[in-house]
């Protein structure tokens, strides 16, 4: 009998009570750090981030739960448009759309790096 309730306990404690995803959610802000507040999403929902970037300097962040969302990145003559999704909880944390500008970065200054230190040994 005792063992029953051992294995009782035990499916009741690991079973998953449902809960549902968590994602930020915000509309039209232009600092991530303005974008965190959590939202519980609906069953087959993702959590999405849509960030339109203008002219490189000003970006527009939203967040929240998509169902029928999908990864898009758009690139316009005065910014672009970085959408991604993800299903874990809050895992739209950052905004998308300052990954490709500094991978971008990063490259640029590796390259400089790189070019001067080439330059210096001939």
């Amino acid at each position: 009998m005792k063992v029953f309730f051992v294995l009782l306990l035990a499916v009741i404690l690991c079973a998953d009570p449902g809960s549902s995803l968590q994602c930020y959610s915000c509309k039209s802000k232009l600092s991530n750090s303005n974008c965190q507040d959590a939202v519980n999403c609906k069953e087959n929902e993702v959590c999405k981030t849509d960030v339109i970037k203008v002219i490189g300097f000003v970006s527009i962040i939203s967040k929240g739960c998509d169902a029928s969302c999908q990864d898009d990145y758009q690139d316009f003559k005065v910014g672009n448009r970085n959408v991604s999704c993800c299903s874990s909880n809050l895992c739209n944390v950052n905004a998308a759309g300052s990954v490709r500008s500094s991978y971008g970065m990063a490259a640029g200054i590796s390259a400089s790096v790189l070019w001067t230190f080439l330059n210096s040994r001939l």
